[in-house]
């Protein structure tokens, strides 16, 4: 009776030109895991750039809110240019030129 070294199967299938039909098990699921995990990250990315773009529309409405601000203090108190930690008014002809 003939004994069957390891491998011998997959060398008969070489030989007679046969090709596997599936890949293993192992590689199946580590294919897998790996398209998954890229999935994942592009979703990932997609909500980042969602975030991204309402954090933007939100900055878009800050500044219309500060420039009606600004237009605000420009009539009340002639000008703009407040120091924004002192409440302080510069007023033009307050603010020193360098020479």
């Amino acid at each position: 009776m003939a004994t069957k070294t390891k491998g011998t199967n997959a060398k008969i299938k070489e030989l007679k030109g046969i090709k596997p039909e599936t890949i293993s098990k192992e590689h199946l699921d580590k294919m897998q895991e790996l398209i998954n995990s890229l999935n994942r990250s592009q979703l990932e990315i997609g909500s980042m750039e969602l975030r991204k773009h309402e954090v933007m529309h939100n900055m878009e409405s800050l500044r219309d809110d500060l420039t009606t601000l600004q237009k605000e203090f420009e009539k009340d108190y002639g000008t703009f240019d407040v120091n924004i930690q002192t409440g302080k008014i510069n007023h033009p002809e307050n603010v020193e030129t360098d020479s």
